[in-house]
């Protein structure tokens, strides 16, 4: 697989998992860009101190809705961030689950941070990570 090819399926994989929200999450979804890159920046790396980008396949970046307000000054759209290559490594290492399955996961899991979910919020109802 090419890396243009990998980077389309994971961005279709991803918009097929925001287009299946339920209509609620859905409408709020479509309002945050998405983009596919292939590794996360060093300042992305930098701000999370995490030194392996290997273990950052997904971002999310913004506001979560549930501390937005009316007063806050707009800066950009919020974004999710998925990374090819640490997504791709992850694919491997598990080889339990499908390129589809691993990008609905992570998909969900940052849009679940624009929705107001902390990491350990996501973890109480998703053990994926275990």
């Amino acid at each position: 697989m090419n890396q243009s090819s990998d980077h389309d399926r994971i961005e279709t994989y991803a918009r097929q998992t925001v287009a299946g929200f339920p209509p609620a999450f859905r409408a709020a979804a479509q309002r945050v860009a998405l983009y596919v890159a292939d590794w996360p920046d060093q300042g992305m790396l930098d701000d999370l101190g995490i030194e392996n980008p290997l273990e950052l396949t997904g971002l999310y970046e913004g506001i979560p809705l549930t501390e937005k307000s009316v007063f806050d000054q707009p800066y950009g759209p919020d974004v999710v961030w998925l990374f090819a290559e640490p997504i791709l490594d992850e694919l491997r290492e598990r080889g339990n689950v499908t390129l589809k399955e691993l990008v609905a996961h992570v998909t969900v899991h940052e849009f679940a941070h624009h929705f107001g979910w902390s990491d350990d919020d996501i973890a109480s109802v998703d053990r994926w990570w275990e």
